[in-house]
C-alpha cells in the first residue's frame, strides 16, 4: 500500500501545490482542513480516492488525532494574517503548532515538515511573527528531526500580494502602497511545495531553511514591476507609517466592532509592523541551495496570471498591435 501523507491547511495558498506533488509521488494524500467541503477541487490532483479532503479543526486533539491517523508523514501549512475570532494567532500558529508537532511524535509519525516563515522571532512586537517563532520552538520540542521552512512572501496564480495590488489598480490612476523601502525576496509558491515534498521524502536534513527567490526588490520596485506586467501607468504613493497606522487602526475597529462579519483584508496594524522591517533571507541560513532546487525568477512567472488585470486582459498584446497599425 502507498504511503500516506496528512497536509493540515492542503487547500490553502501552498497546501495544495504540497498535496499536488505528492500525489505525483504516489502517496495518499489526506487534506486537512476545517470546511472540507470546500476542498473538493483536490480529489483530481490524484486518481481517485488518492487525495482527500476531510475534517479537522487544529484547536482540538481529537480532531487532530483523527487526521493524523496511520500517516506516514505531515506537512503543517497552516497559518493566519489576520486573527478572526477563535483562529487567532496564539491559537493557530504557536499553539496549534504545537499541538500537531506533539501527537505526530505521539503517534510515531516519521517526518514532519512544519511551514513557518522569514521573520520569526519571540521577541518581535508582531504576533504574526512573534507566534511563528513559537510555533517552531514547540515543534523543535516535540519533532527535533523536523524539517522547518521560512519563506519570504510566496507569489504565485493564487496569491494575495501580487493579484492584491493588481486589482487596486482598477480603482484609479494612484496606487497606495505602505513601507516602499521594505526589501523582499519573492519566492515561487511552487518551489516553496518542491522543499516540502523533499522534507517528507527524506532529501532535507531536519532544521530550519530560509526560502527566497533569485531577486531582492524593494516594495516600491515589486509595485513598479507588476505595473510593467499588466501595462498600467499608475503612481505609486508611499503611505508615511503614521498615516499607515491611522488607516489600519481604523480597519482593524472596523472589523472589531462587526464582530469579523467584515474581516480587515486590507491592512492590518500588525502587518504593518511586519512591513517595518525587510523580509529578505539571512545570508548565513540554510536555504534551496542546500535542498538541491533553484529558485524560479519572478518574470517567468507573474505574467502568467496578471494577464487579467491588463487593460484588454488576454487580448491586450492583439489590440496594442492593432492601435500600432491603425497609427
Amino acid at each position: 500500500m502507498s504511503k500516506l501523507v496528512t497536509i493540515f491547511g492542503g487547500s490553502g495558498f501552498l497546501g495544495r501545490y504540497v498535496a499536488r506533488r505528492m500525489a505525483i509521488e504516489g502517496w495518499r494524500v489526506r487534506v486537512a482542513v476545517r470546511r472540507p467541503n470546500e476542498a473538493l477541487f483536490v480529489r483530481p490532483y490524484g486518481v481517485v480516492g488518492q487525495v482527500e479532503p476531510v475534517l479537522c479543526n487544529i484547536r482540538d486533539d481529537a480532531s487532530v488525532a483523527a487526521a493524523m491517523r496511520g500517516a506516514d508523514a505531515v506537512v503543517n501549512c497552516v497559518g493566519v494574517l489576520n486573527a478572526l475570532g477563535k483562529n487567532g494567532f496564539d491559537a493557530v500558529q504557536a499553539e496549534g503548532a504545537g499541538r500537531i508537532a506533539r501527537i505526530a511524535a505521539q503517534l510515531g509519525v516519521a517526518r514532519l515538515v512544519h511551514v513557518s516563515a522569514i521573520g520569526a522571532d519571540a521577541d518581535s512586537d508582531s504576533d504574526y511573527a512573534r507566534t511563528k517563532a513559537l510555533g517552531e520552538a514547540a515543534v523543535q520540542e516535540h519533532m527535533p528531526g523536523a524539517v522547518i521552512l521560512r519563506p519570504s512572501v510566496m507569489f504565485g496564480t493564487e496569491d494575495n500580494f501580487f493579484n492584491r495590488f493588481a486589482g487596486m489598480t482598477r480603482w484609479g490612476p494612484m496606487l497606495p502602497i505602505a513601507a516602499a523601502g521594505t526589501r523582499f525576496q519573492p519566492v515561487y509558491v511552487d518551489d516553496v511545495a518542491d522543499a516540502a515534498v523533499r522534507g517528507v521524502l527524506g532529501q532535507a536534513g531536519a532544521g530550519v531553511y530560509e526560502l527566497g527567490g533569485p531577486e531582492v526588490a524593494t516594495m516600491r520596485d515589486l509595485m513598479n514591476r507588476m505595473l510593467g506586467t499588466i501595462h498600467r501607468r499608475r503612481i505609486v504613493v508611499n503611505l508615511p507609517f503614521w498615516i499607515a497606522r491611522i488607516v489600519a487602526g481604523v480597519l482593524d475597529l472596523v472589523q472589531f466592532v462587526s464582530g469579523g462579519l467584515i474581516a480587515n483584508g486590507v491592512l492590518t496594524r500588525d502587518q504593518l509592523r511586519n512591513l517595518a522591517r525587510d523580509n529578505v533571507v539571512s545570508p548565513e541560513a540554510p536555504g534551496f541551495a542546500d535542498l538541491g532546487i533553484v529558485p524560479t525568477a519572478l518574470g517567468t512567472v507573474l505574467p502568467d496570471y496578471l494577464w487579467k488585470y491588463r487593460p484588454s486582459g488576454q487580448y491586450h498584446e492583439i489590440t496594442s498591435s492593432g492601435r500600432r497599425l491603425r497609427s
